[in-house]
């Protein structure tokens, strides 16, 4: 099979698994940014983080020949000192222009609290002001429900965002019918301890199509599999999807969203 990862944070894994990845098929992969396990405690510390995803991963992916892209910001784990995250994302437009950056993500609400919420509609300002494809993590579990209505109120206020270069990712059975009744693209993530399994999302799939969908495996730090992607595949393959469409899911889609950004370069030429 071949795929787009557009949703994984190599920063936390090994070169053999760029490896494995483009083994099993993969073409290119998308970094958002992120919270790195723990609080960053200085600016420089974004900047050199930046550095690593617009430099250091690019040429790391480059050797197994997978096209690397990411994604800026402050993710909102960080976002509760706000004095520190509004310094944070005065470095995005020095590195908004560098070849392999779609836009500003992964952003959104982790615990629902208003300087949460404030930064991420700063983080919203901004890419209208830049003109950016905007990637959004939406809150885990309990708050899930909760924190995806925040955000879609906070879209609604900005009509100049134009609802097809949003995505809002991590949307689980309760959410992702919202986000895609409000005309967003809707992202499920494979994780084996939240979010969702290839079961779930492939419930989801049966129920509502592959429309204005992308698959991730959000792999970083944690317990997690880079490889994830494959075993949606199969459990799709298992319940009788075509292979057009599981192509449409883990190579047409992300690469229609991502491509967007006329800095991204469609990979399905390769196949011929």
């Amino acid at each position: 099979m071949a795929f787009i990862e557009p949703h994984i944070h190599m920063v936390c894994r090994t070169t053999d698994e760029y490896r494995s990845m483009a083994q099993a098929g993969c073409l290119a992969v998308g970094e958002p940014a992120f919270w790195a396990g723990y609080d960053r405690s200085s600016v420089d510390g974004f900047r050199d983080y930046f550095v690593q995803l617009t430099e250091c991963e690019p040429a790391r992916a480059a050797k197994f020949g997978l096209d690397h892209y990411t994604w800026l910001c402050i993710n909102p784990k960080e976002a509760q000192d706000v004095v520190f995250a509004r310094e944070v994302m005065k470095l995005i437009p020095e590195f908004i222009d560098r070849p392999n950056v779609l836009g500003v993500g992964e952003i959104g609400l982790n615990r629902n609290t208003s300087r949460e919420l404030a930064i991420f509609e700063e983080h919203l300002d901004l890419a209208i002001r830049l003109n950016q494809l905007v990637l959004i993590h939406t809150p885990h579990l309990e708050d899930k429900l909760k924190g995806t209505n925040m955000i879609l109120d906070a879209l609604k206020n900005r009509p100049e965002l134009e609802p097809d270069r949003v995505l809002i990712d991590h949307c689980e059975e309760h959410t992702f019918p919202l986000v895609k009744d409000a005309g967003y693209w809707a992202g499920l993530t494979l994780y084996p301890t939240s979010k969702l399994n290839p079961k779930r999302a492939a419930d989801i799939l049966e129920m509502y199509g592959t429309d204005r969908v992308w698959a991730n495996s959000a792999a970083d730090w944690g317990d997690s599999d880079p490889l994830a992607l494959t075993a949606l595949a199969c459990e799709l393959y298992g319940r009788g999807f075509s292979r057009p469409e599981v192509d449409r899911l883990l190579l047409s889609n992300p690469e229609a969203f991502m491509s967007q950004s006329p800095k991204f370069r469609k990979v399905s030429a390769r196949l011929g």
